[in-house]
């Protein structure tokens, strides 16, 4: 399997090779910073790094894809119709755009569509499969003789965008989007003309109206009053009495051509009332809990008096859908049955937001052997709170989302020692990567104008170039801000590093439609409901997201840093993210009503929604416990969505357990987690009865037992009862419940619940009534910073020889992660199992450790591709004094690899296969790590730098 980096775009090498191929790769620029102050932080505007590209020379400017037309200020990526703009595989064209109904596809003639309502589904129920509506193109619309070289943006709204034709002697403008059954049309220069796919079945042909099928498909032509519509060769055209305006609609499949008749009539009243902007507005009412969002769509009249529209809503709209009543018949679509609302210019939904927590409360863990259990994980974590796998945005983010949950942990259990060592790594990490102090070339933000973005760099999987993952990555550090901000309020000050935290949240999803630096809501699609991950867009199947839950940390850390530092604009914006992405995410991903999916799909979940399907998937994977994985981790406090169907909780593990063919072997910490959701005993029980296994690379020991724990104390998620306060939670075990609020600021507060329940919450304490009464944590504003003046580290401290974690390196060594390498392990061309054989060997001396008892783990990233019957084998050997003789050698037992692309985890849960001699303290010792092929007649690829661990049994 890859490596658990939840959110590869490209596979890199493939991303390499095709950016080379269209001369799409900038070259990295390493020079002196030039910092941009922000408070008491900066940025660079002074390139540090590789830039965004876009196709060939014409890379590092979207405008020149863009019309004089369009408006002004940062241009919008990650978005349904991205691929049109960033040109990134096809210099003049777009790849299909999926706006559902209809799906599109730009060529030199005109506008292709597709309602393809037939799913392409591959792979199988029980391992990796996929549906997909691909393009299927039924007609093209364009202006006679129109050849035109590219296509360019007119102009875009919140979700709907205008693409421009023009050869010089004609033109084209269309305008279409997300939920418009139509699309609208300006011309100049040439009769309107529609080409179809074979014959069209012409059912109707009066005036200015055609209706004709295709491919099983019904559309209707709207040409001015006074203009006709001739079919010759399979091509339908229109003078539209030279007046340059006409509109197309795809109508919902109907069951007689009665009923057809009369969709067309009434789609007809509003045909010529020109869609020409869209709009979302939001209101959060925290006495209530709820969230109002409304959809509102401007028309021009291009004739007649009407100025309302025709729309179709997704299952997450029309299922909380307020005021208005959706008609039937419904259009099929990649995300379910859409409903359709005629005569009107906007809709509202009303959604209850049910509420986060920055941790759960340990109701459960606070006291007696438990709380000695998690106080000696909270130990453990002391000197190493963020475990850091990596130096870029990511992996960055992945530590200091490690190290807030250990605060938050730490500070209800009274361990201020732990808390402390976890806030100072914090803000520590976080003033280094919000200064750009001369001549600094890492742990540094940059802003590029051309693109209104902010880049971190080191990057990772495509932050830069195709600023995929802004709200994945940014997410951890606004979320660990957030943490910091209720403990040291004056860090988290605009004056000091909080603007730097506004920057982040501007840049991935602006809160503020006046903005010049950042679009509104960059990686957030308005109409669908939910983030994209992909900065361009450019697949055939559209654009896609993998892991939904780091999109939702991204949306809960708004609604935690708005809520401590008072802000309610960027609180109120996580709120809508929040609750609009959880009602898309149990529709989309989780499908938690059995609707959406083709049935003949065969999954409960999909670890990857694309703009034409989804698929049981990952980029970087086909174990099934990351497929599902993918999609529960980080757990926080503000992952409480994922709670909200219990019976749903149970379906996907039960999958899980099925697909894996047993119960997870890698990833069961964020499993567990998910599964105590669901069913908090069986999870306790599995951790209980596994205490070996390996964390996944952003948990801890300290924070899975206290998630689990506690839920088996509290109980299931009651959404059945709201707070009046954002950071507020019910739980109800056998009828029972716990009424959770949390007060991040220096003020004690009252929250009300909706059943009329009541809870006193001190200054900076979390608390509990009902089943549980319980208050933790301690003041806010209790810790200062460690060095308030100094400037932190530019670069990760040595490893010392007393580190008893360690990376198999390039070049032999084992020591501090680096960057992500391979190295190539030889086949074994027969049977050496248990005999070191053309191995790959790592070394290191001069150790001088304690031993703390128990056995070497490790986790080694091993991928033999597509081979069948490899199999690779470790062997660990210690010699204690350094003498050159052996006194410990393990040989594990190797691990079969499966014939499925991906990396692949390797650890000691495969067990011993021999062991000689006896562990004991290390002076001057050395360690040695060989890994070769056992079996197999293939290489097998070694994952080293910052992915494969060797974890010592030593303090």
């Amino acid at each position: 399997m890859k490596p658990p980096v939840p959110h590869r775009r490209w596979a890199l090498a493939a991303a390499t090779a095709l950016a080379l191929v269209v001369g799409g790769l900038a070259v990295p620029v390493t020079r002196a910073a030039e910092a941009a102050p922000v408070g008491a932080g900066s940025y660079t505007t002074t390139p540090v790094g590789p830039l965004p590209s876009g196709c060939g020379a014409m890379s590092s400017n979207p405008r020149q894809f863009a019309t004089a037309n369009a408006p002004a200020g940062p241009i919008p990526t990650n978005d349904w119709w991205s691929s049109l703009l960033w040109k990134r595989t096809d210099c003049s064209f777009s790849e299909p755009l999926h706006a559902h109904p209809i799906s599109y596809d730009t060529f030199g003639d005109g506008l292709g569509f597709s309602a393809n309502s037939t799913p392409a589904i591959s792979g199988t129920a029980t391992g990796v499969g996929e549906f997909h509506y691909p393009y299927v193109q039924d007609i093209r619309v364009g202006v006679a003789g129109l050849a035109a070289p590219l296509v360019k943006v007119d102009g875009w709204t919140d979700w709907t965008v205008s693409p421009h034709w023009s050869d010089g002697t004609r033109t084209m403008r269309a305008t279409i989007g997300h939920g418009l059954p139509f699309a609208y049309f300006q011309t100049t220069g040439g009769n309107a003309q529609i080409s179809t796919a074979g014959t069209p079945d012409v059912w109707s042909n009066s005036g200015a109206t055609i209706g004709f099928r295709v491919n099983g498909h019904d559309y209707v032509g709207f040409a001015p009053s006074g203009a006709s519509w001739t079919v010759a060769s399979g091509r339908i055209s229109s003078t539209l009495a030279g007046r340059g305006y006409f509109s197309v609609a795809l109508l919902p499949p109907t069951s007689s051509a009665t009923e057809r008749a009369a969709l067309a009539a009434t789609y007809g009243q509003y045909a010529h009332a020109h869609v020409t902007g869209t709009q979302v507005s939001y209101a959060y009412n925290p006495a209530t809990s709820g969230l109002t969002t409304t959809y509102a769509f401007t028309t021009t009249a291009r004739e007649g008096t009407a100025t309302q529209t025709v729309v179709s809503l997704y299952p997450h709209q029309w299922k909380s859908l307020s005021g208005s009543t959706a008609i039937t018949p419904t259009y099929p679509s990649a995300r379910g049955r859409m409903k359709v609302l005629t005569g009107v210019n906007q809709f509202r939904t009303a959604m209850k937001f049910q509420g986060i927590l920055p941790e759960l409360p340990a109701v459960g863990d606070g006291s007696g052997g438990d709380l000695s259990t998690l106080t000696g994980h909270l130990a453990a974590t002391r000197a190493n709170p963020m475990d850091q796998r990596g130096n870029d945005t990511y992996w960055t983010g992945k530590g200091l989302g490690r190290a807030a949950r250990i605060a938050e942990i730490a500070d209800q259990v009274n361990d201020t020692t732990t808390r402390d060592s976890a806030l100072n790594a914090i803000r520590s990490t976080l003033t280094d990567w919000f200064t750009a102090s001369s001549g600094k070339t890492s742990r540094v933000f940059y802003y590029d104008n051309n693109w209104g973005t902010l880049i971190g760099y080191p990057a990772s999987y495509g932050s830069d170039q195709e600023l995929n993952d802004h709200h994945f990555h940014y997410g951890y550090y606004i979320a660990a801000a957030a943490t910091l901000a209720k403990f040291d309020p004056a860090w988290a000050a605009t004056s000091r590093y909080g603007g730097m935290v506004d920057l982040l949240i501007r840049d991935a999803n602006n809160y503020r439609r006046s903005d010049t630096q950042f679009p509104y809501l960059r990686d957030f699609d308005i109409y669908a409901g939910h983030d994209w991950a992909s900065g361009h867009g450019s697949f055939g199947s559209g654009n896609n997201q993998e892991s939904s839950s780091e999109g939702m940390n991204f949306a809960s850390a708004l609604i935690q840093w708005g809520q401590t530092t008072g802000n309610t604009a960027i609180r109120d914006a996580g709120v809508f993210l929040y609750t609009t992405q959880a009602a898309a995410i149990q529709e989309y991903w989780f499908d938690v009503g059995d609707q959406n999916f083709p049935a003949a799909f065969g999954h409960s979940t999909v670890g990857m929604v694309w703009g034409d399907g989804g698929a049981y998937a990952t980029w970087f994977s086909g174990e099934p416990e990351m497929i599902q994985g993918i999609n529960l981790l980080p757990v926080t406090g503000g992952h409480l969505y994922l709670g909200n169907n219990p019976a749903y909780v149970r379906t996907n593990y039960a999958e899980l357990v099925r697909n894996n063919g047993g119960q997870p072997t890698v990833w069961q910490d964020i499993l567990w987690q998910f599964q105590a959701l669901g069913d908090p005993d069986a999870a306790l029980a599995n951790l209980r009865a596994n205490p070996g296994y390996t964390p996944e690379e952003g948990e801890s020991r300290a924070h899975t037992f206290h998630w689990i724990r506690n839920l088996a104390a509290l109980g299931n998620v009651d959404t059945t009862v709201t707070g009046n306060h954002p950071l507020s939670a019910v739980f109800s075990r056998n009828g029972a419940r716990t009424y959770v609020a949390s007060n991040p600021t220096a003020t004690p507060i009252t929250v009300t619940f909706s059943n009329g329940t009541t809870l006193a919450v001190g200054a900076g304490k979390t608390a509990t009534t009902g089943a549980y009464t319980w208050s933790g944590g301690n003041a806010a504003g209790g810790v200062p910073p460690t060095t308030p003046t100094d400037p932190p580290p530019t670069t990760d401290p040595p490893t010392t020889p007393g580190n008893p974690t360690r990376y198999l390196l390039p070049g032999g060594g084992l020591g501090a992660a680096g960057s992500a390498a391979t190295t190539t392990v030889a086949a074994a061309n027969g049977n050496h199992d248990g005999t070191p054989t053309n191995a790959q060997v790592f070394t290191a001396t001069g150790l001088n450790l304690a031993y703390a008892g128990g056995q070497t783990a490790f986790d080694l990233f091993v991928d033999a591709g597509t081979a069948v019957g490899n199999g690779v084998q470790v062997r660990i050997s210690y010699d204690l004094t350094g003498n050159g003789s052996w006194e410990r050698v393990e040989t594990l037992r190797y691990f079969a690899t499966d014939p499925v692309t991906g990396y692949e985890h390797y650890t000691q849960n495969a067990g011993l296969s021999s062991a000689t001699g006896t562990l004991g303290a290390l002076s001057n010792g050395t360690i040695r790590v060989e890994v070769w092929s056992a079996i197999g007649n293939n290489p097998t690829t070694l994952g080293i730098g910052n992915q494969s661990v060797l974890r010592l049994p030593y303090s």
